[in-house]
């Protein structure tokens, strides 16, 4: 899994992945404190994430293993927005 903040939306005028209503975010991915780090990737929405989101990414084959990406050309899908992270007994961020 990856951690990043969704900063901006991919807009094609063309796209022939075979997904219905596919909506691509521009994630840049961060620390576990949410400190963006000036990598980006591009990942597919299937849960309505809002800008400035801390999300969950997953990447490769496994992004094809949902009902709305099987056999798709999917290499990267957000799965989760991120509420809040614990690590070592204390709160290291809060949405």
């Amino acid at each position: 899994m990856i951690l990043g903040k969704v900063v901006g939306t991919i807009v094609c005028s063309t796209i022939k992945d075979g997904s219905k209503g596919s909506r691509y975010l521009l994630i840049d991915k961060t620390d576990q404190y949410g400190k963006k780090k000036g990598d980006y990737l591009v990942a597919l929405d299937i849960i309505g994430v809002a800008n400035d989101e801390l999300v969950m990414v997953t990447e490769g084959s496994p992004s094809r293993e949902t009902l709305q990406t099987i056999n798709k050309p999917v290499d990267a899908l957000i799965v989760g927005i991120v509420d809040l992270i614990d690590e070592n007994d204390s709160v290291i961020y809060r949405k």
